[in-house]
């Protein structure tokens, strides 16, 4: 399947994964740890989570997820999976798994090529480009006035 290189221009769906708390270890009273709930912290991974969801949909892989709506967990599992890998806790497995999802979802040239999906230009987009860029030259020396002397 080709995949348009400009990127998907089509609908972002709503981040389908539900709000994840993140705890944090604090100390009691007594000098015991204990794990709290942040609710910044809580926020502030949902944001990074619902950047990363909109920007990956705008890549071109995103016009075979819209089309097959199964994959769609798979780059929402991705998404959190690679925000708790930017984090601080992140586990070997962690990674792991960020690298099979972005196989699975077609982010690596492997992940393309075991999709059948490659990315194409829009040859019709390229050739007005280059006709407009060719006009545009031949415009700028007929402005021009050859000075002899």
């Amino acid at each position: 399947m080709e995949l348009p290189a400009k990127g998907f221009k089509g609908y972002v769906p709503v981040f389908p994964l539900p709000k994840l708390d993140v705890y944090v270890t604090e100390l009691s009273d007594e000098g015991k740890p204990y794990r709290a709930l942040s609710t910044e912290l809580t926020e502030e991974t949902h944001r990074r989570e619902l950047a990363l969801w909109r920007r990956l949909w705008r890549y071109p892989q995103a016009s075979c997820w819209s089309r097959e709506k199964w994959r769609q967990d798979a780059v929402a599992h991705y998404v959190r999976v690679s925000v708790r890998v930017e984090g601080p806790e992140a586990k070997a497995a962690d990674v792991t798994a960020m690298l099979r999802l972005r196989d699975e979802i077609g982010l690596t040239p492997q992940g393309m090529s075991l999709n059948g999906w490659k990315v194409v230009e829009d040859e019709t987009a390229v050739k007005r480009a280059a006709k407009k860029s060719e006009s545009t030259a031949q415009e700028r020396r007929r402005r021009f006035d050859v000075v002899t002397g």
